[in-house]
């Protein structure tokens, strides 16, 4: 079993959207008992909250659905748990570093780093802008998606 965590600095906005996208697709793709997803925060300002919605409308507009999800942040035990720990920024990564200071099994990666074209995807928090992270993290999580099915 392959598990993934996605990281962003609440957990309502952009690491949901990868999980609930990434959960769909390894859905659509029978891959539920390979792989496995969640995602939290490296802040602690959202905790408890649940996911905006901004993202719960964008992902509706797909049929997919982030009921139940509440901001939660990464925890050292993560580290152990997860095979990949995947920020959506160069500042998450920093703000990671801070919880996990060691990554000797380089988990730690950003989404985009997967695609021919690595960035940060923009926090729609502050853009207003969901389209635009959808289509990064869509972009991101199908690239993820074919290295990981290498990988099985």
């Amino acid at each position: 079993m392959i598990k993934v965590l996605f990281i962003c600095h609440g957990n309502i906005c952009r690491s949901p959207m990868a999980e609930f996208l990434f959960r769909d697709m390894i859905h659509k793709h029978h891959l539920e008992h390979k792989i496995q997803v969640a995602s939290a925060a490296t802040s602690q300002e959202e905790i408890g909250n649940p996911v905006h919605p901004g993202t719960v409308h964008k992902l509706a507009q797909y049929g997919i659905s982030t009921k139940g999800k509440y901001a939660r942040q990464v925890t050292k035990a993560d580290y152990a748990n997860y095979d990949y720990l995947i920020c959506m920024e160069a500042w998450n990564l920093q703000e990671i570093r801070r919880i996990l200071p060691s990554d000797p099994a380089q988990k730690i990666c950003c989404l985009l780093d997967f695609t021919g074209h690595p960035r940060d995807i923009a926090d729609p928090w502050y853009t207003g802008n969901f389209d635009v992270t959808y289509e990064d993290i869509l972009e991101g999580c199908s690239h993820l998606l074919e290295h990981l099915k290498a990988k099985l």
